[in-house]
């Protein structure tokens, strides 16, 4: 099973990028999913969750600046993020919770698949 993850790079602080992860239907289209981030030397930290019908949550640290949304009939998930500052320089990773697990959740362990990451890096 794999999730794919693109769209990573460098932007300056105060910039937009919107990263993508796509992923086989069996995994994605009746499940809920999250991105998650790690910055050099910290542990990974949810930035995002929504659930198989579109309901959101995000950590406050990137609330009103990222928008976390899914295309069901592509099979992908989006983390649209606005307003980016250099704090938020970290690997992102795809996550799904698996077939039938269709709410959301803050617990990374209850996430059963993951990408190999992108890279976002934000320049001051």
């Amino acid at each position: 099973v794999q999730l794919v993850e693109s769209g990573g790079g460098l932007v300056q602080a105060g910039g937009s990028l919107k990263v993508s992860c796509s992923a086989p239907g069996s995994i994605f289209s009746a499940a809920a999913m999250a991105w998650y981030r790690q910055a050099p030397g910290k542990g990974r930290e949810l930035a995002a969750t929504i659930s198989r019908a579109g309901s959101t949550y995000y950590a406050d640290s990137v609330k009103g600046r990222f928008t976390i949304f899914r295309d069901n009939p592509k099979n992908t998930l989006y983390l649209q993020m606005n307003s980016l500052k250099p704090e938020d320089t970290a690997m992102y990773y795809c996550a799904s919770r698996g077939i039938g697990r269709v709410y959301m959740s803050t617990n990374e362990e209850e996430y059963t698949y993951w990408g190999q990451g992108t890279q976002v890096t934000v320049s001051s």
